[in-house]
C-alpha cells in the first residue's frame, strides 16, 4: 500500500515536471512588437521600508529621474515601524514619508493595506499604484511601460524582476540565475500563451479602481503570490512586461537566503490551503485552464516537499542492506526516460543565459554552485511544512548602497 502511494506521488510529480517543460518552451522566443502610447496615466508610486536607511536614498533618486513626466506621478515611502532615519532621508529629498507604527500587525501586506486606505484620503486619485521595495533599482522607462500596458486594457502587471548584484557571492548568483529562469520560462511563456502571470513582490502595477474594489486584503507572509491568486479567481490575469526593469538586491550569504526562503514557502503553504481547491473547483467547472494552472502553481510549495520525502525515502531504502521495499518510478520505464528528463533539466538553465544575453563566463561557472542552492529548497521546504503558522516577518539586512548607473554598466 505504502509502495503504490509512494509510485503515485512519482507520478503526479512527473506529470507537473513534464506540464511545466511544456509550458516552458514557449518562453524561447519573444514577441517584441508591443504598442506605444503617449504618457496619460497618472501613478502614486508607493515603497516599502522597514528601516532602509542605506539604501532608500539610492530609489528616491532612481525614481525620480524617471522618463516620466513629472506631473503624472508622485513617490509615497511607507515607513513601516522604523527605527532608524529612514523617514528623514527620504524627506530630505523631498518625498512624502509615510510613517506607520503598529508592532502587533507587522510586514509588508499590512503596511500596504493602511497606506492605500491612507491614499484614498488624499485630495489626489491616482489612475494606478506601483510598488517597490526600497531595495530596489527601476528601469528609467518603467512607467512607460506600465502606462502602455494599462492603456491597453491591463488591470494588474508585473515588470521584469532581475538582481542588482549578481556578482557579489555564489548565493546571489544562484538568485540571479534563477530569476533569468523564472522570468523566461515561467513568466514570459504564460504571457506568450495568454495566460496569467505571477506577482513577484516588487515592480507591480495596479490599476486604481480595481484595487478599490477588491481592496488589498493580502496580509500573508507572500503578499504577492496571496493577490495573484485573488485575481486569478476572479477572473483578473496580471501579465508581464517583459521590458520593464526592476532590480532586486538579494542576500549574500546562504544563511541570510536560507532564511528569506524559508518566509517564502512558510506563506506558501498558507496560501495553498486556501486557493488551490476553489481554483480547481473553478477550473473544472468553468473549463478554465488559466486557473486549472493557478491551481496547480499555488500547490507548487506541495509538489517540492512530497520531492523531499520521497526522495528521502528512496535514497535510505538504497542504503538500508536489504531488499527493497519503495520502487522507483523509473523502475517501470525505459533507461533513455531518466536520461531525457535529467538532460532536459540540465539544459534549460544555461540556454536561459544565452537566451538573455548572458556573456560572463563566471556567471556560468555558477551553474555548477547553483545545484546546491536548488537542492536546499528541499529542507527548507520541508521545516517550512512544520513550522507554516509561523506569521512572524523577517527583515533582509543590506550591505552596500548601489546606484542604477553601476548596476546597469556591469554586464554579466
Amino acid at each position: 500500500m505504502i509502495n503504490t502511494i509512494i509510485i503515485l506521488f512519482q507520478v503526479f510529480l512527473a506529470f507537473v515536471g513534464v506540464y511545466q517543460f511544456c509550458i516552458s518552451l514557449f518562453g524561447i522566443a519573444r514577441k517584441r512588437k508591443t504598442a506605444q502610447h503617449k504618457p496619460q496615466k497618472s501613478f502614486a508610486v508607493l515603497v516599502a521600508a522597514h528601516n532602509e536607511a542605506q539604501v532608500v536614498g539610492a530609489l528616491v533618486e532612481n525614481l525620480q529621474k524617471l522618463d516620466y513626466p513629472k506631473e503624472l506621478y508622485d513617490i509615497f515611502v511607507i515607513c513601516d515601524n522604523c527605527t532608524d532615519n529612514t523617514a528623514e532621508i527620504v524627506r530630505s529629498y523631498g518625498v512624502t514619508a509615510c510613517e506607520r507604527k503598529n508592532p502587533h500587525l507587522r510586514g509588508k501586506g499590512h503596511a500596504i493595506e493602511w497606506m492605500l486606505k491612507e491614499l484614498w484620503a488624499m485630495p489626489r486619485q491616482y489612475d494606478a499604484i506601483v510598488m517597490f521595495d526600497a531595495d530596489n533599482l527601476v528601469g528609467n522607462d518603467f512607467l512607460m511601460h506600465m502606462n502602455n500596458d494599462l492603456c491597453e486594457g491591463h488591470k494588474v502587471i508585473q515588470g521584469y524582476l532581475d538582481t542588482k548584484n549578481p556578482t557579489d557571492s555564489w548565493v546571489t548568483a544562484s538568485y540571479a540565475i534563477t530569476y533569468w529562469y523564472c522570468n523566461r520560462l515561467w513568466q514570459l511563456s504564460r504571457r506568450n500563451l495568454n495566460m496569467a502571470n505571477y506577482l513577484g513582490g516588487t515592480g507591480m502595477c495596479f490599476d486604481t479602481e480595481l484595487i478599490k474594489e477588491m481592496g488589498w486584503g493580502a496580509t500573508s507572509l507572500v503578499e504577492d503570490l496571496e493577490f495573484s491568486m485573488r485575481c486569478v479567481k476572479r477572473g483578473i490575469h496580471p501579465v508581464l512586461n517583459y521590458d520593464a526593469k526592476v532590480y532586486d538586491e538579494k542576500p549574500l550569504t546562504f544563511k541570510a537566503s536560507a532564511r528569506q526562503r524559508l518566509r517564502w514557502m512558510q506563506g506558501h503553504f498558507t496560501v495553498a490551503r486556501s486557493y488551490f481547491f476553489p481554483l480547481l473547483w473553478q477550473s473544472i467547472k468553468e473549463r478554465s485552464f488559466v486557473k486549472f494552472d493557478a491551481a496547480l502553481y499555488s500547490i507548487s510549495v506541495y509538489n517540492t516537499f512530497l520531492g523531499f520525502l520521497v526522495t528521502a525515502l528512496l535514497y535510505m531504502d538504497n542504503l538500508i542492506p536489504a531488499d527493497n521495499v519503495f520502487a522507483s518510478i523509473y523502475y517501470y520505464l525505459p533507461s533513455w526516460v531518466a536520461v531525457v528528463a535529467i538532460t532536459a533539466t540540465v539544459v534549460m538553465f544555461p540556454l536561459v543565459m544565452m537566451l538573455e544575453g548572458i556573456k560572463s563566463w563566471k556567471m556560468y561557472l555558477h551553474l555548477f554552485s547553483m545545484v546546491i542552492f536548488q537542492l536546499s529548497w528541499l529542507p527548507i521546504t520541508f521545516y517550512a511544512f512544520f513550522t507554516q503558522n509561523n506569521k512572524q516577518w523577517s527583515h533582509t539586512q543590506h550591505t552596500r548602497v548601489l546606484r542604477l548607473e553601476e548596476v546597469q554598466s556591469k554586464q554579466v
